[in-house]
Order: structure tokens, then sequence, then C-alpha cells
């Protein structure tokens, strides 16, 4: 039986093993980036100078210009975090930009931001559940601003909604 025993195969290493996973790993990463260069060719020159040299937009800044501005009647509002009315662990997260006819109005604005926040304390979960529900807030909120802004504010568009 002994004799049996020694004349087995004896399994490789651990370090032998460690050494051809890393050497497969390489393998599959090089010819990745070989067949990803032949799929997708570098971008042209002029489209790489064309990055480089990003135009400054209406707010000054660099990168894309901004569609939402307010020399183009559009005032982002500060993100409106509270509680909801039940369960009252839930808490609404809302950022909102008014399109206004005509030149902004920063103090209106804020009257209406005051308003949506104070609106957003008195709902529940189960009254903005599933599509049907925000649907209906964003009627209310849309209410609301028609009437506080006498018909100066033309759309409320909603940037973010998170319920936590």
């Amino acid at each position: 039986m002994e004799e049996l025993d020694s004349n087995a195969p004896k399994p490789p290493s651990k370090v032998l093993t460690i050494a051809a996973i890393a050497v497969l790993t390489l393998l599959a990463g090089g010819g990745g980036w070989l067949v990803g260069g032949l799929l997708a060719p570098p971008p042209p020159k002029e489209q790489v100078e064309a990055t480089k040299e990003p135009a400054a937009n209406a707010t000054g800044e660099e990168g894309l210009p901004k569609v939402a501005t307010e020399a183009n009647g559009v005032v982002q509002l500060d993100p409106i975090t509270t509680n909801l009315a039940y369960p009252s662990e839930n808490w609404i997260r809302l950022e909102v930009a008014l399109q206004f006819d005509g030149l902004p109005d920063p103090k209106l604005a804020e009257q209406i931001h005051q308003d949506i926040a104070a609106y957003l304390k008195t709902v529940s979960l189960q009254q903005i559940q599933g599509p049907r529900g925000f649907q209906y807030l964003r009627d209310d909120i849309q209410e609301r601003v028609d009437l506080r802004s006498d018909g100066r504010v033309t759309n409320v568009m909603f940037r973010t909604f998170v319920i936590q």
C-alpha cells in the first residue's frame, strides 16, 4: 500500500496555480485591450483638440452652456428636504426649477419655495405613491405655483424627487 501512495502524482503547488492564473489574467487583459482598440479606434485629432478648449457658457464657467439660467427665465430653487406628514419617519427631497414668463423675480421664487416646503409637510406617503400619486403631487404643486405667481411662472420643472 505504501508503494501505491509514493507512485501517485502530486497535485500542483499553490504557487504554480497562482502563477498560472496571473499569466492567464494578463493574457486576457491584453487581448481585451487589443480587441477594444480594434473595435473602437481613437477619436480623430480634431475632436480631441475641440474638447481641450471648452467655451465659456452663460454663467462664465467652462464646459457646456446651461439652458436653465436666469437669463433664459429659469430659476433653480434650493433643494427642499422635509419629513412627510405620515409616516413622519419618511423624508422627501425635492429640487424644482421655475420657468418665468419674462424676467425672473427672486422674491417671488423664494415665496414659492417656502409655499412648496410648507405643502410637502402636509403630504402623506400614501398620497404620492406610484406614478398616479406623483402626477397628483406635480399637479398640486403647479396649481399652488399658479395661484402664488398669478401666471408669471409658466412651468414647474422637477429636477430630483427622492423619498427616503
